[in-house]
C-alpha cells in the first residue's frame, strides 16, 4: 500500500487501486459507538435488544479523516445457539456485522470472498433468511466462501450488509428474532443504543 503524497491524495493499492485503509481494531466501549455515531459514512448496526447472553465485543473501521469511515465491523460474543460436538469454538460464537459502500472489500474479505463486492451472489434465487433493519425486513442470501464460519450478505441503509458468524453452526442464529439498529440514529452525539460491552473479539481484523 502506497500513502497519499505529493503526486496522489488517497491511499492505492498495486492490484486494487485506490482504497480505504483498515485501521487498527478498538475494544468495546460505549464511547467507540458514541465516536462512530458521528462520524461513519455507512450504518452501523447492532443487534438490538441483543441476543440473551450476547455482548458488544469490539469495532473496526476502514477509511481515512478525510472520508471517515466507509466500512465499519461491530463485533459481538455469546453463546452458540446450536452447537455440534467436537466443532471449533464449541459453545461459544462470534457475529461480525459489516456495512460498508460498494468496492471496499472489507466484509467480503471477512466473508472468505476473493473478490471485493459479493455481486451475482446477492438476489440469485429467494433469499435464505430475512431480519429487521431499522425496522425494515432485509433479505440476506448465505455464501458458501468459506467452511469455518457461516456468511450471509444482503443490502441495508443503501451499502452492503454481511454478517459473518464463528463457528460455521452459529449460523442458526439468524433464525431467531433478530433486529440490527443503526447507532447514528442517536441524538446529541450518543449512540442510539447502549449495548453491553465484554472482552475483545478475537475475529476482528
Amino acid at each position: 500500500m502506497r500513502p497519499p503524497g505529493v503526486w496522489a491524495s488517497a491511499w492505492r493499492c498495486p492490484q486494487h487501486g485506490e482504497i480505504h485503509p483498515l485501521q487498527p481494531s478498538r475494544a468495546p466501549k460505549q464511547e467507540l459507538l458514541d465516536d462512530l455515531a458521528t462520524r461513519s459514512q455507512v450504518p452501523v448496526w447492532v443487534p438490538w435488544p441483543m441476543p440473551t447472553g450476547w455482548l458488544f465485543s469490539g469495532v473496526a473501521e476502514a477509511g481515512t479523516p478525510k472520508t471517515g469511515p466507509q466500512a465499519v465491523v461491530v463485533a459481538c460474543s455469546g453463546p452458540n445457539p446450536a452447537p455440534h460436538p467436537g466443532e471449533p469454538g464449541g459453545r461459544t460464537a462470534e457475529l461480525l456485522l459489516v456495512a460498508e459502500a460498494p468496492g471496499v472489500g472489507l466484509g467480503a474479505y471477512l466473508a472468505g470472498l476473493d473478490d471485493v463486492d459479493p455481486g451475482g451472489s446477492v438476489a440469485e434465487g429467494p433469499p435464505h433468511a430475512r431480519i429487521r433493519a431499522n425496522g425494515h425486513t432485509t433479505a440476506l442470501w448465505h455464501l458458501d466462501s468459506a467452511s469455518d464460519r457461516a456468511v450471509y450478505v444482503g443490502e441495508a441503509g443503501g451499502v452492503w450488509l454481511y454478517l459473518v458468524l464463528w463457528p460455521a453452526s452459529a449460523g442458526v442464529l439468524l433464525a431467531e428474532s433478530l433486529h440490527l439498529t443503526d447507532v447514528r440514529q442517536g441524538t446529541n452525539g450518543r449512540a442510539a443504543v447502549q449495548p453491553p460491552a465484554g472482552a475483545p473479539s478475537p475475529r476482528l481484523p
